[in-house]
């Protein structure tokens, strides 16, 4: 019995140590660093990850204090040391250290305190490396404050506008509506809500409201809420002064820099609920306070936002609060998807056509009908922007002055929608398949021509298909091709 007890412990024991290789392997394969310290301050895990992500060795940390692998820390300012002090977790800090060579590191961290039989007995720190970010991040701001601040005393207007009205191509009716929504907004100072699908070119009309208003040669400065983690993005955007977190430096925000001017809101439903509230405070009151500072500074800033799903879909998913969208959509656009204005197609092809023809050092003369009918009929899920690039690349294929079937990409070419199920009349079976379809496309429209009296823009709506469309294929059969 007691040589069973002995064996059955030392299974037991085996178990124990492969369980911890196992969690110990996971710990290694996952991106984000990780690293823990007992209850002295002393490393007891630091993963591969943590290495790269802070510039030294495992083995220069592994058994050392924290401290003296990074001097540039304190007991105050390390986020490790605070949750062994506090036992409270500390949740999406950024902070910023040196190691002891010298090197800075940015981190967004998540530290949590290690319990065992209720005991604290050390912490935990998940670190994500944003320092490559964050310095880019700055150094835009840096280089908008000193386009800003110009020579001397000048201040010299920061607009980086590059789009207006008549970049927003199309004669449909959705479009000419999207107009006059930007001609009225302009007319305002209040904020603008714009949605739309990716590609339907959302900041084109942001951009145009600016140049349009009373504010266009004040600044314009956009940023994209779901390219920065929370934290850097709330830094960002209101700035901050030294001391606000470690490494942080006295450093104005977006919205100082936008002053007078416009300040543009990308994908905002990425933006983390906190900061969405402070967003609506600087909506309401005008006035921003620097991260870590007490001071209050106002500021003058016409705020747009935009999204890529409808308001009601923002709302619903809770991707939006409620009295933020309210306060931003004051004035509200959407811009229709690619496949609810078909009759754009033909001058977006043309405008676009022409557009690389000339920086390719081609001559674009004519589209296929065929490529256009197909155009018609692909849904193109990334609307504008995917049709701008299909032509960018139909045309480095081009080879003539004619844009064919042929030089498109093979999702568009092949492209086929769905059907309804049809029924072949008797005899047509063995005829030729070519001459049939010929005939009756033929037929159908010389039928609904009669029916519209042979207006051309009904006629294509009763077929579903873009007026120049329709043209073209009477063109072809009148040419007997």
């Amino acid at each position: 019995m007691p040589a069973d007890g002995e064996g059955g412990l030392r299974e037991k024991r085996k178990a124990i140590i492969s369980s911890d290789a196992f969690f110990e392997a996971i710990l290694e394969a996952v991106d984000e660093g990780i690293h823990a310290v007992n209850l002295e301050g002393i490393t007891v895990f630091y993963n591969e990850a943590a290495a790269r992500l802070e510039g030294v060795a495992r083995e220069e940390v592994l058994g050392k204090h924290l401290l003296s692998v990074f001097p540039s820390l304190t007991h105050e300012t390390s986020t490790l040391l605070r949750v062994l002090a506090s036992g409270e977790p500390i949740v999406d800090q950024q902070q910023t250290y040196t190691n002891f060579r010298g090197k800075q590191i940015t981190t967004i961290n998540t530290t949590l305190p290690i319990r065992a039989g209720g005991r604290l007995v050390g912490a935990v720190e998940i670190s994500k490396d944003i320092t490559h970010i964050k310095r880019l991040a700055e150094r835009i701001n840096d280089l908008e404050a000193r386009l800003r601040s110009g020579a001397g005393s000048r201040q010299v207007p920061l607009s980086t506008t590059c789009y207006g009205l008549d970049d927003l191509k199309g004669e449909s009716q959705a479009i000419e509506k999207v107009r006059r929504l930007i001609l009225r907004a302009a007319a305002h100072d209040a904020p603008v809500f714009v949605s739309g699908e990716t590609g339907t070119g959302k900041e084109i009309v942001v951009q145009a409201i600016h140049r349009a208003s009373r504010r266009r040669e004040a600044p314009f400065i956009a940023q994209n809420c779901a390219a920065l983690p929370a934290t850097l993005l709330d830094s960002i955007l209101f700035g901050t002064v030294k001391g606000a977190f470690t490494g942080a430096e006295e450093r104005p925000g977006l919205f100082e820099l936008a002053d007078g001017g416009t300040l543009f809101l990308d994908e905002i439903t990425s933006m983390q609920p906190e900061l969405q509230a402070k967003l609506l405070r600087v909506l309401e009151e005008g006035k921003i306070r620097r991260l870590g500072d007490s001071r209050e500074r106002a500021v003058n800033v016409r705020v747009m936002a935009a999204t890529n799903i409808t308001p009601e879909e923002a709302l619903e998913k809770g991707l939006l609060r409620p009295d933020l969208f309210y306060r931003l959509n004051v004035l509200s656009i959407w811009i229709p998807p690619l496949r609810e204005r078909q009759e754009d197609i033909p001058l977006l092809v043309q405008h676009f056509g022409q557009e690389f023809a000339e920086r390719l050092g081609q001559h674009f003369q004519a589209i296929s009908p065929a490529v256009l009918v197909q155009f018609s009929r692909y849904p193109w899920p990334g609307n504008v922007r995917e049709l701008k690039h299909t032509l960018e690349g139909a045309l480095s294929l081009m080879e003539g002055d004619v844009l064919e079937l042929a030089h498109l990409p093979d999702r568009i070419r092949n492209y086929q929608p769905e059907k309804k199920a049809t029924v072949v009349q008797p005899g047509l079976a063995g005829a030729n398949f070519r001459r049939v379809l010929q005939g009756m496309e033929e037929e159908i429209l010389r039928q609904v021509l009669a029916e519209t009296g042979g207006n051309l823009s009904e006629a294509a709506r009763r077929l579903g298909l873009p007026r120049q469309t329709l043209q073209y294929r009477l063109k072809k059969i009148k040419g007997g091709s």
